[in-house]
């Protein structure tokens, strides 16, 4: 009898130890989440080899901390340009507002040391100006600025004078002048962007130079340019010159 009752629980005993191993085994084979293992191994490539080892998508993945999610997003605006002209409120149906507000955080301050890396350029040329405020071509409202200049045209600094729309009660020629006044400048250039990509001035565009062009003689400040910042196109330009095109002499 006791025999009977000692290869019985036996039985039972490996019973439940084979049940208990085939789940372990059946929960140990399932796919783990891809941030685990995916953002691991692009931290890894990060470390060892340098951003330059990992794409756009991998870049955003690490951000939102979701390849998924990236690409999703990648997938959605259709490219990182236009990901970088969207919203919070944007982003939203795909990440969460904690994410939405470090996506958008992050590609500002991308935009914003790209500028503060040009700064000791010497701005001699339309494309230069366009070059360093190529980020405005991301922003979803019109926005003017001014580019304030040394005597050796180089950059003093960069100050948003109106947002909204450009025409001739945003951009008023007080506005402008009051920093180059403050800041001692002896040049400068306008700047706006025209969120549809497309740098074609209008016709407001088109009536702005010639007010400032006489407030700027009695100031003895030189405007130099006046310069529209599109987005990249093909058969365009990202930009257009007011002095290139003739309107500013």
């Amino acid at each position: 009898m006791f025999r009977g009752a000692l290869l019985a629980f036996r039985f039972r005993l490996e019973k439940y130890a084979t049940a208990f191993f085939l789940v372990r085994k059946r929960r140990n084979s399932k796919k783990k989440p891809e941030t685990s293992s995916h953002c691991s191994s692009v931290q890894e490539r990060l470390v060892t080899y340098g951003s330059e080892a990992l794409d756009t998508a991998e870049h955003l993945g690490l951000i939102v901390g979701s390849q998924k999610q990236a690409d999703a997003l990648l997938k959605h605006f259709g490219s990182l340009t236009v990901l970088a002209r969207a919203s919070v409120q944007e982003l939203l149906p795909f990440v969460s507002r904690s994410k939405a507000l470090r996506v958008v955080s992050s590609l500002r301050m991308g935009a914003v040391a790209l500028r503060e890396e040009r700064q000791s350029l010497t701005l001699d040329s339309p494309e230069a100006i366009a070059d360093l405020c190529s980020e405005m071509r991301f922003l979803d409202r019109e926005w003017l600025r001014v580019v304030l200049l040394n005597a050796k045209q180089q950059l003093i600094k960069v100050a948003t004078v109106s947002q909204g729309s450009v025409n001739e009660s945003l951009a008023h020629p007080r506005e402008v002048f009051k920093n180059a006044i403050v800041l001692s400048a002896y040049s400068f250039i306008m700047v706006h962007n025209h969120p549809s990509g497309d740098p074609s001035p209008s016709e407001a565009d088109l009536r702005l130079p010639g007010e400032f062009s006489k407030a700027s003689r009695i100031l003895v400040l030189q405007l130099v340019d006046h310069v529209i910042i599109g987005a990249p196109a093909p058969g365009r330009s990202t930009y257009f010159s007011f002095k290139e095109g003739g309107v500013i002499g």
